[in-house]
């Protein structure tokens, strides 16, 4: 299949309408119904999850000291500088799937349908992982309110999250959207509370006061950036959702690489706010030793009452990212089951009925 022959299955006449022609289908069963504001929201809600609230005292510790904002300022730029080439290949080919569709693209003539196929089962793997780290983090959080949790009801917990999620992706696009848009104002709730707690107490003196030598470009400082990219770089993961999703975009070519680029930078701003916020009320020292330190935060601002309240919404935030993620994963899987990568009894279904099964092959897989 040439470029020119996927673009035309992709992007195609309208066959089809829905909600008085605010949508288009594909030749390929998707519907076009993503606008870019629900595309920056999936985007978003996947890179958010529980990460920041986790990962800020692993980025403090890395640093030793408030230098940590360092990490999401260089994290941000090395997402950037990959989330433009997606942008780039969305753009040129958007169809469901992402890397599957490039890698068939890019080797059609080479190796036939092997890259393709590698990488449908290997993305049967790391997809599931990724969105367990998710729910592992979720768990983790929960200890807040949950405190001492039995090795069996860690368990029974993130078998229920996992359950909540495919059945929350068993709908139409449509539906998704809107359900997408309202987890993401809950993320944004979730965290700019958060950050408006913190610098309503703000401690210039804790926030900017650096250890010695904290910028000397020696070994210790480059090992610092080195782990802190790691945990960076995990917490920017998402802004390619969108090119996983490339069917369901209106006007593909325009939103896929706003949306990734506006992803990144909001999501940016965000963390150094987040973290700047935290550093200014609690010692970093402390910082580094928390596991929930955004409910420390507001427990030691207003109380810990509102803090048991945000810790359900940052709890919701991770449900959210678990559930953007395999939203746009679960299209490889779709789209390898069409091209029979995938077991041909998933192939006899509906587009829709089609979408569902992948959901349900990856989060089996995540358990």
């Amino acid at each position: 299949m040439s470029s020119s022959s996927l673009n035309s299955e992709t992007n195609g006449t309208p066959t089809g309408t829905a909600q008085s022609g605010a949508t288009e289908q594909t030749k390929i069963g998707f519907v076009r119904s993503v606008r870019l504001p629900t595309a920056i929201a999936i985007n978003m809600t996947q890179m958010c999850g529980i990460g920041p609230f986790i990962t800020i005292p692993l980025m403090v510790a890395a640093f030793g000291g408030p230098q940590a904002i360092l990490g999401w300022i260089v994290g941000a730029l090395l997402a950037l500088s990959d989330g433009l080439i997606w942008a780039e290949l969305g753009a040129a080919m958007p169809g469901a799937g992402g890397t599957y569709i490039y890698l068939r693209e890019a080797f059609q003539y080479r190796t036939g349908r092997l890259m393709p196929f590698i990488f449908t089962w290997t993305a049967v793997l790391f997809i599931p992982l990724i969105m367990s780290t998710g729910v592992i983090g979720l768990v983790q959080y929960l200890g807040y309110l949950w405190p001492n949790m039995s090795w069996l009801e860690i368990h029974l917990v993130s078998l229920v999250v996992v359950g909540v999620v495919l059945f929350a992706l068993y709908r139409r696009i449509e539906s998704i959207g809107i359900l997408t848009n309202v987890l993401f104002v809950i993320m944004l709730v979730s965290i700019g509370t958060v950050i408006v707690a913190s610098f309503t107490h703000f401690n210039p003196a804790l926030a900017f006061t650096y250890p010695p030598n904290a910028f000397t470009l020696n070994g210790r400082f480059f090992a610092g950036l080195g782990a802190g990219l790691v945990i960076g770089i995990y917490d920017y993961l998402g802004y390619n959702t969108t090119a996983y999703m490339g069917a369901e975009i209106r006007k593909p070519g325009r939103n896929i690489p706003w949306s990734i680029i506006i992803s990144i930078v909001g999501m940016m701003l965000l963390y150094l706010a987040l973290n700047i916020g935290v550093l200014g009320v609690v010692p970093w020292q402390k910082v580094a030793q928390s596991s929930s330190i955004a409910s420390l935060v507001l427990e030691q601002v207003w109380g810990k009452g509102v803090a048991s309240v945000v810790t359900v919404l940052i709890l919701i935030t991770a449900f959210a990212s678990v559930f953007a993620g395999l939203l746009g994963g679960s299209r490889v899987h779709s789209l390898a089951a069409r091209a029979y990568h995938i077991t041909r009894l998933v192939m006899a279904s509906s587009c829709d009925s089609l979408a569902n099964c992948t959901h349900a092959i990856t989060s089996l897989t995540s358990l």
